[in-house]
């Protein structure tokens, strides 16, 4: 059984992903209101690890920006280092761009998902750091097995999603996402060019969320002006169960 994702995001009331660009409310600033609610709404979700992608979490780590890739695509296992009792930090990384020194970040186990295309000395690199890896096909596109490997090797149950647009988008598509939790700011980007919380590359007829709906859970007011609202998704397959 794969773990049960949830994706919590911040946003503007647009749906911009970029807080820079967001307006002030009347009576406060935008990055007080990020510090107050985000992570305490993200504990109150109960997971126990959480998911990013790559350009979110170059804050933390250096970025290799030459990848030395195989020319074909090799199957070999996943490592699974031991995280202790700690909680995990799912980094989407399927070029195997970033360089690992340590195998935590904030204190979480680090499990780097990367395509079949990395090379055996990348592979070596994350296992002198302790980081644990596992593979999601020849692109790094099959999400849904390796998330089940997840579960299965480290025993998550529920991981929670904090990608940028091209991350969740990508989750959205391949119906891994159950819940979702999305912290509306009273703010405006109102600008083009930046995602937002969820994007998925295809043509104008594929859409990444069909077959899949929402329903709400709960919304509530926080100090600010701040709307969390809860949704779970109920995918066409099970509708009738109520699930």
């Amino acid at each position: 059984m794969r773990p049960k994702i949830t994706c919590h995001m911040i946003t503007s009331l647009d749906g911009r992903l970029d807080p820079d660009r967001w307006t002030d409310p009347a009576d406060g600033r935008v990055s007080e209101l990020i510090e107050e609610h985000y992570e305490d709404t993200a504990e109150r979700l109960g997971g126990d690890g959480w998911i990013v992608g790559r350009r979110s979490i170059l804050d933390h780590l250096d970025q290799d920006t030459t990848p030395d890739l195989r020319e074909t695509p090799e199957a070999r296992p996943a490592h699974w280092a031991d995280p202790g009792d700690r909680g995990i930090a799912v980094v989407i990384d399927p070029r195997g761009r970033l360089r690992h020194t340590r195998n935590d970040i904030d204190g979480d186990h680090v499990v780097t998902l990367l395509s079949e295309r990395v090379t055996d000395d990348c592979l070596a690199r994350l296992r002198r750091a302790g980081v644990s890896y596992v593979f999601a096909g020849p692109d790094g596109e099959r999400l849904g097995p390796a998330m089940a490997e997840i579960g299965e090797a480290l025993g998550s149950r529920h991981l929670i999603l904090e990608g940028g647009g091209m991350t969740n988008g990508a989750f959205l598509a391949a119906g891994l996402i159950d819940a979702t939790s999305t912290l509306i700011c009273p703010a405006i980007d109102g600008l083009s060019g930046v995602p937002a919380i969820y994007e998925h590359a295809g043509p104008p007829d594929s859409l990444p969320c069909e077959g899949q709906h929402l329903r709400l859970l709960s919304c509530d007011t926080l100090a600010g002006g701040v709307v969390w609202l809860r949704h779970e998704i109920v995918r066409a397959d099970r509708a009738d169960t109520g699930v």
